[in-house]
Parts: C-alpha cells; structure tokens; sequence
C-alpha cells in the first residue's frame, strides 16, 4: 500500500471512462469541478456536463428532471453541501419517486483537515441511511472508488457514495467489488473490525501492530452501508465474539449503528464503536485532525485492545 490517490480523484478519472463507454452517462457539479475532480469528465465531454453554480438544491432538482428523461447524473459537491444542505430535494426529489440518479460528494469526514468543522461533514452517511430506499457507498481507495463509480452506472436507483479529500494509500491486492457484499480483507479470531473508508487502511495496519502482540483480528471492508452485508456481519459476529466498528463519521447513525442493527437481538458480543463522538471537526493538517479523534492505526489498535 505504498502508492497514495485520493478516491475523489480516481471517481473523476472513472467518470471519462463511463462518459466513452454509456452516452446516457451526465455529470452535474456546482462549481467545484477542479475539487470533486468531475473537471476530468468537463474537459473530455463538454456537452454532457453542467455547472449549476453554487445551488446544490437546484443541481439536484436539475438531475432528478433529467433522469426522467432516460440519463444517468451524476451529481458532486462537497458532502457538507451535497448531504447537508440539498438533503430535502435529495429525500423529495430523487429518492422519493426513486429516480436514478448518482450523489458522489468529495471532502467528507475530519481528513478534510484545514477546511475546519464547517466544511467536514461527519454526519453524511447517518442523513443518506435515512432516506428510504437510498443506497449508500464509502469506498476504500482508489480502486474501489472506480469500480464503486462504474457499478453505479449499471445500478438503477438512488444512490449516495462518499469521497474523500486526502490521497491515501491504494491496497496492492485487486478486491472485487459488488453493491451490497462486503470484503473479509484479513482473517482473525480474536475480534471482527467492520471499517469504511479511509478507516480500512488504518485497521488494515492496526491489525500489523496488533499481530505483532499475539492479537488476530480479522479485518473487513463494508463498503456498502446500506444495504448492508448482514450475512458477513453476523458471521464474523459470531466467529469472534468480540466486535468493533471504524469509521470516519460521527458514531451517532453511521456504519457502526449498521452494523449495531444487524447484531441487536440475534448476536451475543461485545462491541464497541470507534468514530467521532459527538463533536465536530477541526481545522488542521489531516494528519493531525485524524489523530486528534483517534482514528490514526496504533490508537485503532489501543481500543480494540482496550475491548479485548
């Protein structure tokens, strides 16, 4: 994992490909092309992309219109203003006549770092899980942004997917990715750790540190949050017992009530969530923003610790 690219740039890149191989494939932004990196779909097909300025509810309305008429949109902003402030026309626009149209917003969680608490959504996923019928996605890295993007495509329907601002580390292994099955990324006995996003990659080295002192965790990747992979989530459960949830978002609504809601009633373990605890975010570096929620590997791998 020694090469670094930020999912938002490889969702960019991803949409040229859709644009060459599905003309029915369109891209709204609102006026943050260069950011959200939908600029690489602007430059190569002009034509089929819109700048609705800054009007987030507006580019959503615009989208919904067009999806009637048989197109895909995609539409990108960053999270705060895509599942913040459009949140209405995305529950009474699109996911209420269940239009199928794509909501891929960039810059989501505390790794926004200098933007501050007022550009770092940690609530987005918690707001799209409510909306019924909504799809929700938060890839891992940069493959699994691309294949998440070019899966959108051919799924019909409403769908949320989470991107992020900082470049961080590619897996070497190639995993495959389907809508709504989850990747066992390391096998473990002692605890199962469900993570999302830019979460897996600092699990996947929690579990390095934590294999150095006698403890196997087994490490998977919940990519979909909705619907979720009930199926692994249970069996892992049952498997080790012991169940922790990492996520870039607050603990309030997010993956780790997901996967609360698949144990609760069927499931004897422990489990405990690891995300932001009820705050907002921070301006800093990234680096030091992550850290100072404890979302960095070796204080992912003190709290598991602490669970065992």
């Amino acid at each position: 994992m020694s090469e670094k690219i930020a999912t938002r740039e490889a969702y960019g890149k991803a949409l040229v490909e859709l644009g060459a191989a599905n003309e029915q494939v369109v891209v709204l932004d609102a006026d943050l092309a260069g950011a959200t990196m939908t600029k690489h779909f602007k430059a190569a097909y002009p034509q089929r992309f819109f700048d609705c300025g800054i009007a987030e509810a507006d580019m959503m309305n615009i989208a919904a219109g067009l999806s009637t008429m048989g197109l895909v949109p995609f539409c990108s902003t960053f999270a705060m203003f895509g599942a913040g402030r459009a949140y209405e026309q995305i529950r009474n626009s699109i996911a209420y006549p269940k239009f199928n149209v794509k909501i891929c917003c960039s810059h989501a969680g505390v790794s926004v770092g200098e933007d501050g608490g007022s550009h770092q959504a940690i609530e987005d996923i918690g707001l799209m899980r409510l909306i019924p019928g909504m799809t929700v996605i938060v890839p891992a890295d940069a493959k699994e942004a691309r294949k998440a993007t070019l899966a959108l495509a051919e799924f019909r329907g409403p769908a949320y997917m989470r991107l992020a601002r900082l470049a961080t580390p590619v897996f070497e292994e190639d995993y495959p990715f389907e809508i709504g099955k989850a990747n066992v990324l390391r096998e473990g006995t002692d605890a199962a750790v469900f993570a999302c996003g830019l979460m897996v990659s600092e699990t996947l080295a929690a579990a390095r540190l934590l294999e150095a002192q006698g403890i196997r965790i087994a490490v998977i990747n919940v990519h979909t949050i909705k619907p979720i992979d009930a199926a692994c989530v249970t069996q892992w459960a049952e498997k080790c017992g012991n169940v922790v949830t990492v996520e870039e978002h607050s603990v309030i609504g997010g993956l780790g009530d997901a996967v609360a809601d698949v144990l609760m009633g069927k499931v004897s373990c422990k489990f405990r969530k690891i995300g932001v605890n009820d705050q907002f975010g921070q301006s800093g570096k990234a680096a030091d923003v992550l850290r100072e929620y404890g979302l960095t590997a070796d204080q992912i791998a003190d709290r598991i610790r602490e669970t065992l």
